[in-house]
């Protein structure tokens, strides 16, 4: 007999500090509301991310714990694109741009609106 352990969202996404609290900031300003992370057929590589405000995530999403304030809405079908992705906010200059560092990327537009994955 074996046992397996299962984590789940173990490794679906994760957020840096300074993400982590550009987020915590933007949800206390919308009461109840969630951040919910998916992805869209775009650009000439394949995909692009998109993070909206939810009242609530769909009922197939991932939900990943980030903090006590935090919560995160994976869409279903962006899992096996984001998954181990790294969500991290940065200051340049007077604006604050969100990255992404997704190890599953194998090709990005020159622009940065678009990636794909290897399958």
């Amino acid at each position: 007999m074996t046992v397996e352990t299962f984590v789940p969202n173990a490794s679906v996404i994760s957020l840096t500090d300074s993400a982590r609290k550009h987020f915590e900031k933007k949800v206390a300003d919308r009461d109840g509301q969630w951040i919910r992370f998916s992805t869209r057929v775009s650009g000439c590589t394949g995909y692009a991310y998109v993070l909206d405000f939810a009242d609530r995530p769909e009922d197939s999403d991932e939900i990943v714990k980030v903090s006590d304030k935090l919560s995160v809405a994976i869409a279903k079908d962006a899992v096996p694109l984001v998954r181990n992705t790294e969500i991290d906010y940065v200051k340049e200059g007077v604006n604050g741009i969100i990255k992404y560092n997704n190890p599953n990327v194998v090709d990005e537009c020159g622009c940065g609106e678009s990636f794909n994955i290897s399958a």
